[in-house]
């Protein structure tokens, strides 16, 4: 019988060596859709270890699988993302970004060193559990389509079908040894919205021969807000946002084009394709009222995504078993997107949170951020606990 405390002396045991795979990692970060020489790095451990796996899946996604007794009695499949994001890093530690502009500033570096302190793990007790791991270091998490629909039409759901499968995440707002869950809807799609403004520029101090095209564009921002306090179901989380707007003109001078780039978010598929509607009507209508066009491209994002409650409650009843009940958070529903929603619309899923704050030494860093950083004890904590995590969800039918 494997035990809490077994699984805790082979993560400490292991420490050591995946600070140093991590900090490797954190080095030589690289962008969606551009991670191959850190799919050369991860294989190379997996070989090194005699774990069989395959690359190249769906980019330079990494699949393998660990067959225990019993292989078919029940298939976990385990994600950790593998892309960095175009940041230029602040921190000043021994183990900083050696490409310029490009930095590990979601933590998907802990995500892959965690799974590969478990599949490591896991691979040892193979003879001592029951079902099959399949595991995936995936792609472009950080970039639409992002690697996990790519994976997905590149067969990773299937051959073995996974009967669930969980991922972790860092979370720089909860102290490292400390891990959060929530069942059901925890996390929103995400469109990205772009809107392109014309008409007859010219100049400002002769708005009667000119389309004023900037006053259409604030126009349209500030129409499209009552989509969300007017239009919006009440019960459905809904967020829209505009970021950037470039109207290319000057203090004379109004554009023949304004463009308007912006998200959407929200937690219900019938009416995200209904809000989307609105959006083109309204963006469209209130361009045409100012004189002008509005061409309105929307480019799909991530599905929310849910946690099956039934997954969830497993894996936080475990969580509980391996770090002690006080460690162990209710986590709040995020406006924030996930990659890992595209697996979980098709698997029933669990999607956690691993603390990697620590406030004594400073590291309280939000995520996105220059100076994002983690304690690495949370590494030892993260990899332990998708082990167990694992062992548990294997021996529940």
């Amino acid at each position: 019988m494997i035990l809490t405390e077994d699984i805790k002396k082979q993560a400490a045991s292991l420490s050591r060596e995946l600070v140093d795979i991590r900090r490797y990692l954190h080095a030589h970060p690289e962008l969606s859709f551009e991670e191959v020489n850190t799919e050369k790095y991860i294989s190379g451990l997996l070989k090194s270890w005699n774990v069989e796996h395959q690359t190249g899946i769906g980019g330079h996604g990494i699949v393998g699988l660990i067959k225990g007794k019993n292989p078919d009695k029940k298939v976990l499949a385990l994600r950790a993302d593998i892309d960095a994001l175009p940041i230029v890093e602040q921190n000043q530690v021994s183990y900083k970004s050696l490409n310029t502009g490009v930095m590990h500033a979601c933590g998907h570096d802990v995500h892959t060193t965690c799974l590969l302190g478990t599949v490591r793990i896991l691979d040892s007790l193979k003879d001592s559990f029951e079902g099959t791991v399949k595991f995936l270091f995936q792609p472009a998490e950080e970039k639409l389509p992002g690697g996990a629909i790519k994976m997905i039409e590149a067969g990773v759901l299937e051959n073995p079908s996974p009967d669930v499968m969980m991922a972790q995440h860092v979370y720089p707002d909860l102290e490292a040894g400390k891990a959060g869950f929530r069942p059901g809807m925890y996390m929103a799609s995400s469109d990205e919205i772009n809107l392109f403004v014309r008409g007859k520029g010219g100049h400002a101090a002769m708005p009667d021969k000119i389309t004023d095209t900037v006053l259409a564009a604030a126009e349209i921002i500030v129409a499209l807000q009552k989509i969300v306090s007017r239009k919006a179901p009440p019960a459905i989380p809904t967020v829209l946002s505009f970021g950037k707007v470039v109207a290319d003109g000057a203090h004379n001078v109004i554009p023949s084009e304004v463009v308007i780039r912006g998200t959407f978010r929200t937690f219900n598929e019938a009416w995200r394709k209904k809000a989307h509607e609105f959006i083109r009507e309204t963006a469209v209508l209130v361009a045409k009222s100012q004189g002008a066009e509005c061409e309105v491209v929307i480019d799909n994002g991530y599905p929310f995504l849910e946690n099956n409650s039934a997954v969830t409650g497993i894996a936080r009843a475990a969580a509980e078993e391996f770090l002690g009940k006080e460690n162990v958070i209710d986590l709040d529903l995020r406006m924030t997107a996930e990659d890992f929603a595209s697996f979980a619309q098709q698997v029933p899923a669990c999607f956690y949170r691993l603390g990697t704050a620590n406030q004594e030494k400073g590291i309280t860093a939000g995520l996105h951020t220059s100076g994002f950083d983690v304690d690495e004890k949370a590494i030892e904590t993260g990899t332990g606990l998708m082990t167990w995590l694992s062992l548990k969800q294997l021996e529940t039918l």
